[in-house]
């Protein structure tokens, strides 16, 4: 219902013929500058499209030949890490976030996940080989020697730091790849561990936002939309979704108020000056949040 507004428009007619929106790599929103392709497909999934739409099928296109290098993304290559694994991960979620019909990007997906299972699965792992990124769970700890060693053989890095996973892109990616025991402590160490997931909502997400009308509420809310993709995330979000029902209004809608106005999230209408126009918004969001969370449990 928002496909026709003002704010698709003006991504739309940024959209180049190969599919791409300038530099891919950036979920960071800078006012001014000019969109990359995530900025772009992040924002118009939000507006409701789709792989049915033909700027989706454009850009999955294109992600899909840079994927499988008949295409390169116009980015400089960073040197933190190995660039082909990251750009692997990060060409991969964009396309899964619309369609998990694509062979290439599912290839990718099934190694992440492979690699995340060997962390996590088995038990019995030495709690100081996890260093920081290992946290307690119900059956067992993250092995982190044990993941260090599945990444460098099925993913075969060339150097170059490795990636972590409390991220947007492995949380977006991996949701419907892994198994019962994988998924129950990948979901566990995400959302009982300090760091959040990094891109979107860096902080525990076992502490509430103190208030719910925030962008960081609205942040938070982010971070539970992509955990809701997870079978076991109803049971694991209770009291994330006690506070969404705690803070309803009394005719049962929602208005999380001007602030969340960011160009990421908010608006979906045109228009926010009516807070009727604010308050539906808010409610369409968050309604379908709970709807996916209500359904995995």
């Amino acid at each position: 219902m928002h496909k026709n507004g003002k704010w698709a428009r003006e991504i739309l007619d940024l959209q180049e013929p190969d599919g791409k929106w300038g530099c891919f790599h950036s979920l960071a929103q800078s006012y001014g500058a000019p969109k990359t392709t995530e900025q772009a497909l992040r924002r118009l999934k939000r507006l409701g499209f789709t792989i049915e739409d033909e700027c989706i099928r454009r850009a999955v296109s294109y992600m899909d030949d840079c994927l499988t290098r008949k295409n390169n993304i116009p980015d400089c290559r960073e040197k933190f890490h190995d660039w082909d694994v990251f750009t692997d991960l990060i060409l991969a979620t964009g396309i899964r976030q619309f369609t998990k019909d694509n062979a290439n990007a599912n290839a990718v997906a099934e190694k992440w996940a492979a690699v995340i299972t060997a962390g996590f699965e088995g038990g019995g792992a030495d709690p100081e080989a996890c260093g920081s990124h290992g946290i307690y769970r119900r059956s067992g700890v993250c092995n982190q020697a044990r993941y260090e060693e599945a990444y460098r053989d099925i993913l075969k890095p060339n150097g170059g730091v490795l990636l972590g996973f409390a991220n947007y892109y492995h949380v977006s990616l991996l949701a419907g790849c892994l198994g019962e025991e994988a998924e129950s402590a990948f979901l566990e160490n995400i959302i009982t561990g300090e760091r959040g997931i990094y891109y979107i909502y860096e902080g525990p997400l076992t502490i509430l936002p103190a208030e719910f009308q925030s962008k960081a509420a609205s942040r938070y809310l982010a971070a539970l939309e992509l955990l809701a993709d997870y079978r076991q995330a109803g049971d694991m979000l209770t009291s994330a979704v006690d506070w969404i029902m705690e803070n309803r209004m009394p005719d049962g809608r929602w208005d999380m108020g001007k602030s969340v106005n960011d160009k990421v999230y908010f608006p979906l209408s045109d228009d926010w000056r009516k807070a009727e126009t604010r308050t539906a918004d808010c409610t369409e969001r968050i309604g379908a949040l709970l709807g996916k969370l209500i359904q995995n449990r």
